[in-house]
């Protein structure tokens, strides 16, 4: 368990997940309220970072987008993954959307590889930006 109660990040997650737990039980307006939260954590971080390349900022993009394709209803199945990975965020500290974009060029030093990808998932999941909690690359 990787509970973080004195990060402001976790409970932005903590919340993310009880609202897409609650469109899961069928209220749309979970959805909707979710998205907005991921709106809200993208001003936040982009004010907190300075920058929108900066990681933190990248990754609350990204699930705002996700959240908001979900509001298209042929996708909305598909907002299970969210769900899923945002109470894997808040209960383990595991991030897969954070893994996925740090193998994006612009922010990783090593060439992508097999190695680097399963590398990248499977290392145990640490405090801070998975972008330092890669594990060393083998020559």
């Amino acid at each position: 368990m990787m509970i973080q109660i004195r990060e402001m990040s976790w409970w932005y997650w903590l919340a993310s997940a009880m609202l897409l737990l609650v469109w899961g039980i069928g209220s749309l307006a979970g959805l909707w309220l979710a998205l907005g939260l991921a709106l809200v954590q993208v001003g936040h971080f982009r004010l907190r970072e300075g920058s929108f390349r900066a990681f933190p900022v990248q990754v609350r993009i990204a699930y705002a987008a996700i959240l908001a394709l979900g509001a298209w209803e042929p996708i909305r199945p598909w907002l299970w993954a969210p769900t899923i990975g945002t109470t894997a965020q808040v209960l383990f500290g595991y991030c897969a959307l954070a893994r996925l974009l740090s193998l994006l060029p612009w922010n990783r030093q090593a060439p992508l590889s097999a190695s680097l990808v399963w590398r990248t998932f499977t290392a145990p999941p640490r405090q801070g930006s998975v972008l330092q909690g890669l594990p060393a690359t083998t020559a």
